[in-house]
């Protein structure tokens, strides 16, 4: 798991750990997570509702300082509420600085879709959303598929409604086997407005980074595209043009050039990002979830 290079690990003892395990993996999180920091890697936990599991979690793993604690299945605002008081209420037992432990909720139903801007809203904690795929599937009662049309409406609505409340969405696992099939959705991903993607498998890490990273030669397309708009814009010319890649000639304006210079972005952000701004995977494994 850490050797992933994923940019943040998840353990999991929710969906990924039986009950009669759940103990056990309480006492593992301390001592996982130094190894995953010392990985270089961000540390969450995926904890289970609060009307089960959910407080006994906290009490074994916000001592341990996790950056995010995730939550699954979050369907209303009042829900990510009544997660602030439970993680703060477990930050004060541990004798640490309130507001340190950040909320990742995880959207995997319908109502949870739906509501994210109220959902993200309802706690200054909340920097990302997590787009489900599994449950949101079963949910809306579809049939799941490699090419994944049956979330293609979600996947499409959950990125414009994060965007338009100011976090940063992180986009549904691939949960096949192939490593072609991850690297292609993550390339649509990419189209729609995801930096961020989450996985289930470490060995499809490398497979989504190298989708989400803008390659050498669509950051020297970038780049000539800004300098291009630049030299017009000295000019005092409304729009610019430069050659494409076939015999046609291309229209530069501000808007095109505002596409460009987030292109340069992209491929200057941190592998292990510190903030909204990073490029992170999610991945899980048998009691243990990674993020990259």
């Amino acid at each position: 798991m850490s050797a992933s290079r994923a940019d943040v690990l998840i353990q999991d003892p929710e969906d990924f750990t039986p009950p009669l395990r759940r103990d056990a993996a309480r006492a593992l999180a301390a001592g996982l997570f130094v190894r995953w920091r010392s990985a270089g890697a961000r540390v969450c936990v995926r904890i289970n509702s609060l009307h089960e599991d959910g407080t006994l979690d906290l009490s074994h793993v916000v001592p341990a300082k996790p950056d995010f604690v995730a939550y699954p299945k979050v369907a209303t605002a009042s829900d990510m509420r009544d997660l602030d008081r439970a993680i703060t209420a477990a930050e004060e037992q541990a004798g640490l600085a309130l507001g340190s432990t950040g909320i990742l909720p995880v959207c995997e139903t319908a109502l949870g879709v739906v509501n994210v801007r109220e959902i993200v809203a309802a706690s200054p904690r909340i920097r990302y959303a997590l787009l489900g795929a599994e449950d949101l599937a079963a949910d809306l009662m579809a049939e799941r598929s490699r090419e994944a049309v049956e979330l293609d409406h979600a996947r499409r609505r959950f990125v414009l409604e994060c965007r338009a409340a100011g976090v940063e969405p992180i986009d549904a696992p691939y949960t096949f086997a192939d490593a072609e099939g991850a690297a292609q959705e993550a390339r649509y991903a990419r189209r729609l407005g995801y930096r961020a993607i989450s996985l289930v498998r470490p060995d499809h890490t490398a497979a989504i980074l190298a989708a989400l990273i803008p390659s050498e030669v669509e950051k020297a397309q970038a780049q000539r595209m800004v300098e291009a708009f630049e030299t017009a814009r000295a000019a005092r010319s409304g729009h610019s043009s430069m050659a494409s890649g076939s015999r046609c000639r291309l229209t530069l304006t501000p808007r095109g050039c505002s596409r460009s210079r987030n292109r340069l972005a992209e491929s200057r952000l941190p592998t292990r990002p510190t903030g909204p701004a990073g490029r992170g995977l999610l991945s899980g494994g048998r009691g243990r979830r990674q993020t990259g």
